[in-house]
């Protein structure tokens, strides 16, 4: 066989998978970005989506220049009665980790208070979250 051969097969080979792979299925994230200050807070769980019971939720900070938020403290709750719970830092990459229950009602928004540089005063967000029916 041709060296040509082979090329013209493999070509065809891989464009027969590309087009039997089909589109990549879209996921809904668990939350929507926010800002505060010149911050920008993004919040995932696992598992995703969350579910009813304990989910661990990562806070993503970010500054300017996609400067990671990495000196912040982060709290997080799940219903104004409940005490904040500080999340833990992941590294130095502005990625916190912190668990809450998730249950219906107001346990179906994550408050994330934020304070990123001593004197700052702090600032609360909600997120709500996309919790599937059951």
């Amino acid at each position: 066989m041709k060296k040509i051969e082979v090329w013209q097969g493999l070509v065809l080979g891989c464009a027969f998978l590309a087009s039997a792979c089909g589109q990549p299925e879209t996921t809904q994230a668990d939350t929507q970005a926010q800002q505060w200050q010149d911050w920008q807070v993004q919040v995932q769980t696992r598992p995703s989506p969350p579910q009813d019971g304990m989910d661990e939720f990562l806070i993503i900070v970010t500054g300017a220049h996609e400067h990671p938020g990495s000196g912040c403290l982060v709290d997080i709750r799940t219903a104004s009665a409940d005490p904040w719970k500080q999340a833990i830092q992941d590294g130095r990459v502005g990625v916190y980790r912190r668990a809450a229950l998730v249950s219906p009602g107001e346990r179906r928004t994550v408050q994330v208070r934020l304070q990123c540089a001593k004197d700052q005063e702090s600032g609360v967000l909600y997120f709500p979250l996309n919790v599937p029916s059951s």
